[in-house]
């Protein structure tokens, strides 16, 4: 290896088909550069194997049903809190063979991280649907009903027939059987990959709608009840987004 650079040697880790040549032939390489790459390589090495078990172990849901021959469907929802724009649920059937590691809770994950699961789990999955309940969904039935609406909603529009249903804390009111799981998108990679879903759909709506609603910096606060968001409340009062059941909201009716 000392006929490479260190340059070379570090494109060479980076690439997966060459990577584990590359780092056996580096150990031993006396130059202190090279040794920098190898330690960052082992530590790189170390984090993979925790993402690959930590995978496995909230695979094991799944597993169980798809052991059983069942189709598994991860729901889960983003955007009960907020002052303004829809909820959004999404349904995610993942095949048995996924092995995206990455895949988590939504909020444990950078936005550029949850982009590119996002175009991944689009990528490989079985199928993905995604249900949207509108303010006025919202105000009529209470978040948490039009929660539960619109998670039926998602599964009521995949297209496979599912056997059962993974559910992040709440109850599908259609006729599957299903998990309730606390935490269950940090619990269930299914649950995991819907969590990536709605959270990126709707992040994208609201971005869209920040453009039609400019005074209220939906494009950085997704309609949570932040500074920027109240002092635009103040200022110019609600838009057709407004949930006209939460409290914030009322005083401006």
């Amino acid at each position: 290896m000392s006929h490479l650079t260190i340059s070379q040697i570090k494109k060479l880790l980076a690439q997966q088909s060459t990577a584990d040549y590359i780092w056996d032939q580096i150990k031993d390489d006396p130059r202190q550069g090279v040794q920098k790459l190898a330690i960052s390589h082992q530590k790189k090495l170390i984090q993979q194997e925790r993402l690959k078990q930590n995978f496995e172990q909230r695979l094991q849901i799944e597993k169980h049903f798809w052991k059983q021959g069942q189709v598994v469907a991860g729901i889960d929802e983003v955007g009960r809190g907020p002052l303004a724009g829809p909820v959004v649920t999404a349904a995610v059937v993942l095949p048995a063979n996924i092995d995206l590691w990455e895949i988590n809770d939504s909020k444990q994950l950078s936005a550029a991280k949850r982009r590119q699961l996002y175009a991944q789990i689009l990528a490989v999955a079985l199928d993905v649907s995604v249900g949207v309940g509108e303010r006025q969904l919202i105000d009529e039935k209470d978040i948490y009903h039009a929660t539960e609406i619109t998670m039926a909603q998602a599964v009521q529009q995949l297209n496979i027939k599912v056997d059962h249903l993974l559910v992040d804390a709440m109850h599908v009111p259609v006729n599957v059987a299903q998990t309730k799981l606390i935490k269950g998108d940090a619990r269930s990679i299914s649950i995991g990959a819907a969590s990536i879903i709605a959270k990126v759909y709707r992040d994208e709506l609201m971005q869209t709608y920040a453009q039609i609603y400019p005074h209220y910096g939906f494009e950085n606060n997704a309609g949570y009840g932040t500074k920027e968001h109240l002092s635009g409340l103040a200022t110019y009062g609600i838009c057709p987004l407004h949930r006209h059941s939460f409290a914030p909201i009322k005083k401006y009716l």
